[in-house]
């Protein structure tokens, strides 16, 4: 009995811990970009002429992702729009 319930309150933290971004990519092609969160780095895709939302693992309230344009800091819940490979916090 102790076990299931520390292996449900690990299960609970992993999905607390998801960072969601909802995004617009106004471009023709999909995207990975690489993120860093926690001292740690990952990648996250975007979706080519879509309207979408990201997931990334992390505990962290804010990351960095790097685009053409340079690295953004995004926070968690935020909205973002890619254009030419450059995000802008909505």
């Amino acid at each position: 009995m102790k076990t299931l319930l520390s292996l449900a309150f690990v299960l609970v933290t992993t999905i607390a811990s998801a960072f969601t971004i909802d995004y617009y990519n106004k471009d023709s092609k999909d995207y990975t970009m690489e993120v860093k969160s926690n001292g740690s780095t990952q990648k996250v895709e975007f979706r080519s002429s879509t309207t979408g939302a990201t997931s990334i693992q992390t505990s962290a309230s804010e990351v960095e992702i790097k685009t053409s344009c340079g690295w953004v800091k995004v926070k968690n819940g935020s909205k973002v729009t890619i254009k030419d490979g450059c995000i802008t916090v909505n």
